[in-house]
């Protein structure tokens, strides 16, 4: 187990080299379109007839996305510069979630059933904690509670917060009772890990 733990973290080192390197380039490329674009340079330097013939027809499916969701085409690079950086923070998260997973799992079976009892209080737990954040977030966007996005959510935090509403009233229109779900929760988790040692 260990080896598969030592190849996510290298995994992960690479990737985030060659991340780093990919928004660099894109930020490069960016800023000397924006350069040839607003006529800083040349148009006609050699510079920019590079960048029509190679680095255009590359941009170009990202160039036809922003002009169809209303944007100027010369904002594609860094749109593209965007895109690379997100995708790169979640697939790291993405990799940094599973090295965690794996190495949870690792610990829960080396120390036999108590263990893995131990770690599948936290999985439960903490997917209760993230059904009462994706609710919280999911109220703040014009998406109802039966979309297929956010359904599972609602379905995991409804039956905990139901009773506290009819306890906890809202505070200026306010509900509070995630915030008292989450908070709740946590101690909950913490006093059963506790009580099993």
């Amino acid at each position: 187990m260990t080896t598969v733990l030592t190849a996510f973290h290298t995994l992960r080192e690479i990737l985030r080299v060659v991340l780093l390197w990919a928004a660099v380039i894109m930020a490069a490329i960016a800023v000397v379109d924006w350069l040839v674009r607003t006529r800083r340079v040349s148009p006609f330097s050699p510079v920019a007839r590079f960048f029509r013939q190679s680095v255009d027809p590359l941009l170009e499916p990202v160039e036809r996305r922003v002009v169809r969701a209303g944007g100027l085409p010369a904002s594609a690079p860094w749109w593209a510069l965007a895109a690379i950086v997100i995708v790169g923070i979640l697939l790291l998260a993405l990799i940094d979630f599973l090295g965690g997973l794996l190495t949870d799992v690792t610990l829960g079976v080396s120390q036999g059933p108590g263990g893995i009892l131990r770690l599948v209080l936290y999985w439960a737990f903490m997917l209760l904690r993230i059904a009462i954040i994706v609710r919280v977030i999911s109220s703040w966007l014009p998406m109802g509670p039966y979309s297929p996005w956010v359904r599972w959510s609602f379905t995991l935090s409804e039956p905990i917060l139901k009773p506290l509403r009819r306890v906890i009233p809202p505070i200026r229109s306010i509900d509070i009772t995630p915030i008292v779900a989450f908070f709740g929760l946590t101690i909950l988790e913490s006093l059963i890990r506790q009580w099993l040692g």
